[in-house]
């Protein structure tokens, strides 16, 4: 996986525009106190608003940033711009550095060390974000990094669930070259039954890592919710990825906070499983509103472990954060 995704359009215009005109009635000025800053703060805030950047997240950006410029000598313009940039990039990085190791490959090497049957990660969302597909692009990636896998088949709810999985796991085989078994009890199962069964079988197979794939369902079906806590608390995922749309903006924080609000509350262990990541889908086509992803890290406290940006099994990446700002301040 590269750490990029890919460079921003305008990222190198980036000095000139809104932000050069806010600099310019800064630059020159012996020492940056706050009422000079005060004017760039609010372009900043308003900008970042249109970014799709929550408000309060907005806020908490611009006074990072402030903090950061305040009682400084800006120089020249160039100077200025840079500065901005570079104190953007340090409040960025404190909200989307994780509280939890995002390197899933070492993680899966102790589990493989300790011999204590697959690492299991689990992937949950709503209808129709890819969550089947992301899924797929995941278990390639572990095969490129001589990682055997095996993937479970837990949507035992909508018609052509297990196909397409079926489907995945020949097209994976073909393009690298490694076995990846599907286990699949059909339909109107219990999918946490299923996805039981589903470790043991890896353990039995000696299999490194367990993708359980699980039905789409809306934040506020309690049906659903009800059999998706029961299958995490009964099976305990080592990672439980929340897979989001980027496109929806802000309308992914509201179900990401939903469903970590369900599997708290449905849940019968005395420490909740909770969401441990975020893979964020159809990153390529957000152009400019990025701030969801920045919310649903801030709100939830959960890493985007990955972000999907294309249609091939390929197109799965880590986030890159100067990317990210280039994009913000463009």
């Amino acid at each position: 996986v590269e750490q990029a995704v890919g460079k921003s359009k305008s990222g190198a215009s980036s000095g000139r525009g809104w932000l050069a005109a806010v600099v310019r009635s800064v630059a020159g000025t012996s020492s940056l106190e706050k009422q000079e800053l005060q004017p760039l703060l609010d372009a900043l805030h308003s900008r970042l608003i249109t970014k799709n950047v929550a408000s309060t997240i907005a806020t908490k950006l611009c006074d990072s940033v402030g903090s950061s410029l305040e009682g400084k000598k800006c120089g020249a313009m160039t100077r200025m711009s840079t500065m901005v940039k570079d104190a953007m990039t340090e409040a960025l990085t404190r909200i989307l550095t994780p509280t939890r190791s995002t390197d899933v490959l070492r993680e899966v090497q102790q589990a493989r060390e300790r011999g204590q049957g697959p690492y299991t990660i689990c992937f949950i969302g709503v209808n129709g974000v890819g969550k089947s597909t992301n899924l797929a692009k995941v278990a390639y990636w572990l095969l490129q990094h001589n990682i055997s896998v095996q993937i479970a088949a837990c949507d035992t709810f909508r018609a052509g669930a297990v196909e397409q999985l079926r489907t995945h796991c020949r097209r994976l085989e073909q393009t690298s070259g490694h076995k990846v078994p599907l286990f699949e009890r059909g339909y109107e199962k219990d999918p946490a039954a299923v996805a039981m069964e589903a470790k043991k079988q890896a353990a039995r197979d000696g299999a490194d890592v367990l993708l359980i794939d699980t039905a789409g369902r809306m934040q506020d079906n309690k049906p659903l919710m009800e059999a998706l806590a029961k299958l995490v608390d009964q099976n305990r995922p080592d990672l439980c990825l929340f897979v989001g749309e980027a496109l929806v903006g802000n309308d992914a924080v509201d179900q990401l906070n939903k469903f970590n609000s369900w599997l708290a509350d449905l849940s019968t262990l005395q420490k909740p499983r909770l969401i441990d990541g975020i893979v964020l889908t159809k990153f390529d086509t957000v152009d400019e509103k990025v701030g969801a992803a920045l919310s649903m890290v801030y709100e939830s406290g959960a890493p985007i472990m990955f972000v999907g940006c294309g249609q091939t099994y390929t197109d799965i990446r880590k986030l890159n954060v100067r990317h990210i700002v280039n994009t913000l301040l463009s």
